[in-house]
């Protein structure tokens, strides 16, 4: 049992020096394609009516996605109408009447904010009929539908996932001794299985601290193992795949 246990060490250190001399000769780390979603949702609870898109679809910005039940937003819209049309009347009769003195300077301000409110009212429900149709706000690609026609959604819980280009990116770690080569805009080279040669990414990230913590006491050897998270942003993002591994080839070559 003492030799095996005597064993693990001297075996991790001695994969963690090849894999040390290859990342120096290659220059390669190893990550991942990673997306940042939008996940579209109503404000209010209703029931999906109408689904214009199903998942792969490309979408463009202005693009209808869904629709929700308006039953109760048209409604509101018709009341807050009758509310306005009353304050108008309102108001023209307390101007009348104070231009023939038969009225008060408070009654037409009081007619006057009652129907800045109603205006105001009846903007406010248009809005909220308006936003019972769902656009997309960039261009993208659906990446998934959580909601179907008939099925009712709450407030704020998304229908589907929609992916802009510009929102992937790759996630990869790079071992401390890497990290004086790479500066925030540089160019890494990206390879992956099946992709076409020659995708490149710029980096858009480095983290700050550590992904793993060492006792107290640093030696050289712990040292070593300290990685840091560094994100890249491809410059050709339709050319990949989320969750799709890739290794990335950094910049420079990295110090032994």
């Amino acid at each position: 049992m003492r030799m095996k246990l005597a064993a693990l060490p001297v075996v991790a250190l001695a994969a963690f020096a090849l894999a040390g001399c290859d990342s120096n000769k290659n220059q390669m780390l190893q990550g991942w394609v990673e997306a940042e979603l939008i996940f579209v949702s109503p404000d209010e609870q209703g029931r999906v009516e109408a689904l214009k898109v199903r998942e792969g679809d490309r979408v463009e910005k202005g693009a209808l996605l869904f629709g929700v039940d308006e039953d109760l937003q048209q409604a509101d819209v018709v009341v807050k109408k009758a509310a306005v049309t009353m304050a108008q009347q309102a108001f023209d009769r307390a101007k009348e009447l104070l231009k023939t003195a038969s009225g008060t300077q408070k009654n037409f301000d009081d007619a006057e904010a009652a129907l800045r409110q109603a205006n105001a009212n009846l903007a406010w429900s248009q809005t909220r009929l308006a936003r019972r149709r769902a656009v997309s706000l960039a261009d993208g690609t659906i990446q998934q539908v959580y909601y179907r026609p008939g099925e009712t959604v709450p407030a704020g819980r998304p229908v589907l996932a929609l992916l802009p280009p510009g929102n992937l990116k790759i996630r990869f770690f790079a071992p401390q001794p890497h990290l004086p080569e790479i500066k925030f805009g540089d160019t890494v080279n990206v390879t992956c299985d099946g992709c076409e040669k020659g995708l490149t990414a710029k980096v858009s990230f480095i983290a700050r601290s550590a992904e793993f913590t060492p006792p107290v006491i640093y030696s050289l050897d712990e040292r070593a193992k300290l990685v840091f998270l560094i994100e890249a942003r491809p410059e050709q993002p339709e050319k990949f795949r989320v969750g799709q591994p890739v290794s990335v080839s950094l910049p420079k070559e990295a110090p032994r």
